[in-house]
């Protein structure tokens, strides 16, 4: 696109068109579309996690990386050909995105064997790389679990992102970014959280896979 006309600010626009308190949050959005997309463009991967509706945020959003969201995201004529007609068909290009709340297996053992909120952090240290992309969803950012991830994925040489509320809580300073809910109550940061997110799978798609 030329001038001023960019995937970022056609998408940022309308989101602050229908939610204008989210105008303040638009330079970090701007940031974590460009830290995600460049990671996605090198073959990274993203690994999220969150406690409660913040769990169910991390599953949410890593569905839409995963397939089509607002687009089919059809595959390249040469990777059809790799496959049988009904998979070729069917499949969609996907963003690599790991949801740390599933594991139930490894999950419940880790905690009863050795520490209930490190388990985010052993798998961020298990399944995350220099490169990739952690993203910790806490309504508060006090969630002991969640940073005690983003520590690891520190370590790990991954670019970490915090999706809070208000100041941000423990978590903000562990993090190279914050995107901020502008509320205080759980449930009005929650429902600013879906559209931010929302926002930057959209964004995510339309300049990682234009033509589809």
């Amino acid at each position: 696109m030329s001038g001023d006309v960019t995937v970022e600010s056609i998408h940022l626009n309308d989101l602050e068109h229908r939610l204008p308190v989210l105008a303040e949050c638009r330079t970090d959005i701007i940031r974590a579309f460009t830290v995600m997309r460049d990671a996605y463009k090198a073959d990274r991967k993203v690994l999220l996690c969150g406690n409660g509706g913040s769990a169910a945020d991390a599953d949410h959003w890593a569905g839409e990386l995963l397939k089509g969201f607002r687009k089919k995201r059809a595959l390249s004529t040469e990777n059809k050909a790799k496959l049988p007609f009904h998979l070729a068909e069917h499949l969609q290009n996907a963003l690599a995105a790991i949801p740390l709340t599933g594991f139930s297996a490894f999950s419940s053992a880790f905690a009863n064997d050795v520490a209930r909120e490190l388990t985010f952090a052993q798998l961020v240290w298990g399944l995350g790389n220099a490169g990739d992309v952690f993203i910790g969803i806490s309504t508060t950012g006090n969630a002991s679990n969640v940073c005690a991830a983003a520590q690891t994925a520190h370590a790990r040489g991954m670019f970490t992102i915090a999706l809070t509320g208000d100041n941000g809580g423990a978590l903000k300073p562990l993090c190279d970014l914050a995107i901020c809910a502008p509320a205080k109550e759980t449930y009005l940061i929650q429902e600013y959280h879906l559209p931010i997110y929302h926002c930057l799978s959209t964004m995510l798609e339309e300049e990682l896979f234009p033509y589809s």
